[in-house]
């Protein structure tokens, strides 16, 4: 017979919330998915009576007090707080003599029911999502940095292949792109390119959309069942995106489809068999995850036969202007504007750190077009944090330069943070008229810039 530290190890595993009542309503235990659920800790219940948990707040009305008036299965919906609902589903164990001895209850929070819904709707636009980087080679004209282009020509050398890759690089420098173009250089680009996002779902939701599920496989499940992803992507690819953030328990599934080709989808008792090519992207060490036993090592040396490293956008200077003419044209085109970069805007933006990456450059250039008053970028219409010249650090400039860069920097910042002159003055211990001064200054220096570059829409500007 089982434990009762072994039969809670067993329902802390589950994913779904599990509450246990004894035959009088009494609370037995609770597993780590009904604290995570409701928020309730286990403490704060075990040996209440399901009637106390109701007076004190924690639910609505106990599916355990209805199963025991019913002598039966009970379904209902909790609402726990003001305004987060689960479903709760109470089935009643009996003893020899037909007696109520214990009453389980499962519990899914509804607005992971609601999400399940909307993916089941979504799938479709999962299966044909458009590319919007563009047509291959239009992407590939972007692609001029050398470690850009070096990671590139490995991903293509190894494409018509089987082997599984891996690609790794900080969030938004590009990875789906270079997926995209692995999937098209390979040998099933004729097929589905399937992507999934491992980071963006709970663990129960991320199940059913890699595995599918049968008819009736849990409540809520849409009656026709629903194909998984693994499925789709047969004879196609899979790119499976921060894979650093899949949970144990879906690696080790993972890791017997990868072997051996074959799933079960959820709810189900037969094999379905599938055939695709898996390439994995994260931003995490999975190395140190490893370690940490955060991931297995196992599945680390399946899915990494052909690790790429993507540099950030950084180390892509070179690149920076390229991009940016490339997302000017594109949300110009979106919009029906006609707006052009002044050529200061594209020299400072090429010599920011960009620590979001390629996604931060396209933000930031979708935000420009749309608030834009006149056809020319300037560097007036610059975030605060970008209007200020980065000469300070740089080779080659002069302690002078470098020294008034300092000062612009940390007043922009004081403004910012007081919001008046006056008080900006004061928290840096100088004058506010000299502070006023430098202002005037630097905005005549900024404007005679724009004046040489010309800011009307008939500049001939980049």
């Amino acid at each position: 017979m089982m434990s009762g530290d072994n039969l809670q190890r067993v329902i802390d595993a589950m994913s779904d919330g599990v509450y246990i009542t004894d035959g009088n309503g009494i609370t037995v235990t609770v597993n780590k998915a009904y604290e995570r659920i409701t928020g309730i800790p286990r403490s704060a219940l075990v040996g209440l009576h399901m009637s106390e948990v109701v007076q004190r707040g924690y639910i609505s009305r106990s599916v355990s007090l209805e199963v025991l008036k019913e002598k039966g299965p009970v379904t209902l919906t909790q609402t726990i707080g003001e305004d987060h609902k689960i479903l709760v589903s109470g089935t009643p164990m009996f003893d020899s003599r037909g007696r109520i001895e214990y009453i389980v209850t499962t519990v899914r929070d509804v607005t992971e029911l609601l999400q399940a819904k909307r993916a089941e709707e979504q799938l479709e636009q999962i299966l044909h999502v458009r590319d919007h980087y563009g047509a291959r080679e239009a992407r590939e004209a972007l692609i001029i940095s050398r470690a850009t282009q070096q990671c590139y020509d490995l991903a293509k050398r190894v494409a018509p292949t089987a082997a599984k890759i891996l690609i790794q690089g900080e969030t938004g420098t590009g990875k789906t792109l270079l997926a995209r173009t692995i999937h098209e250089y390979s040998a099933v680009a004729q097929g589905p390119f399937i992507e999934l996002n491992c980071a963006a779902m709970p663990e129960s939701l991320l199940e059913a959309e890699l595995f599918g599920y049968v008819p009736g496989a849990f409540t809520g499940a849409a009656q026709k069942g629903k194909t998984g992803l693994l499925e789709a992507a047969n004879n196609g690819t899979l790119f499976l995106d921060e894979i650093g953030d899949l949970p144990l328990s879906l690696q080790a599934k993972l890791l017997k489809v990868i072997a051996e080709n074959r799933f079960i989808p959820v709810g189900g008792t037969q094999f379905k068999k599938t055939n695709f090519r898996l390439i994995s992207a994260t931003h995490h060490n999975l190395h140190e995850l490893v370690a940490q036993r955060k991931f297995r090592e196992d599945l680390l040396y399946r899915l990494s036969v052909v690790p790429l490293e993507l540099p950030p956008l950084r180390e892509r200077a070179e690149e920076v202007e390229a991009l940016l003419n490339h997302y000017l044209h594109h949300f110009n085109c979106k919009y029906e504007f006609d707006c052009r970069w002044q050529r200061e805007v594209i020299e400072r933006l090429r010599r920011y750190q960009w620590p979001g990456n390629i996604r931060e450059l396209i933000n930031l250039t979708e935000r420009l077009v749309v608030t834009a008053e006149q056809s020319l970028i300037t560097t007036a219409q610059l975030p605060r944090e970008l209007r200020v010249d980065s000469a300070i650090g740089r080779v080659g400039v002069s302690l002078k330069e470098q020294v008034e860069a300092l000062e612009q920097q940390l007043i922009e910042q004081a403004l910012e943070l007081y919001g008046t002159t006056r008080q900006a003055a004061a928290a840096l211990d100088i004058d506010q008229s000299t502070l006023v001064k430098k202002q005037q200054r630097w905005r005549a220096q900024q404007q005679a810039k724009d004046a040489g570059n010309g800011t009307t829409r008939e500049s001939t500007d980049v």
